[in-house]
């Protein structure tokens, strides 16, 4: 059978296709925060929009999650959120989330340390890049910047 460009065009759309199948995010996310913390809840609501089925613990404490999940000294934030095997720190963007599971590097997650303003859940214009990290047995590398 001889190939043709219309034949090579639908097979490239076929694999691109079955490669961003990989990228789809879990169903289900648990999100361990402060009972008092405004912005956690809207992180969970963005999430929620995105058709993520979030589960809220808020009495566990924060200090021992972080450090059982490896994420690095001082570089926490408000809310900690376990998604499949990884781990997500903070108001990460929704870009990088989505690179971690499309990527899916040997890492034990990623983080945005801090409260950055104009992330999910936070108020305000982005001031700044976001510089995402990964971590993995609480050292952190560089992972992306948005």
């Amino acid at each position: 059978m001889k190939l043709t460009m219309p034949h090579l065009l639908l097979a490239t759309g076929l694999l691109l296709g079955a490669t961003t199948a990989h990228a789809a995010l879990p169903d289900e996310a648990t999100l361990y925060k402060n009972p008092q913390c405004g912005c956690c809840d809207g992180y969970d609501r963005h999430l929620q929009r995105t058709g993520i089925d979030v589960t809220i613990v808020d009495d566990k404490g924060l200090s021992a999650i972080k450090k059982a999940a490896g994420v690095p000294f001082g570089l926490g934030a408000c809310h900690t959120i376990i998604m499949d095997d990884y781990v997500i720190e903070g108001h990460v963007p929704l870009a990088a989330v989505e690179a971690l599971f499309e990527q899916q590097p040997d890492t034990n997650g990623i983080g945005l340390a801090g409260m950055p303003s104009g992330t999910p859940g936070m108020p305000g214009p982005q001031m700044e890049p976001y510089e995402v990290y990964q971590f993995r047995d609480h050292q952190e590398s560089p992972f992306m910047a948005l």
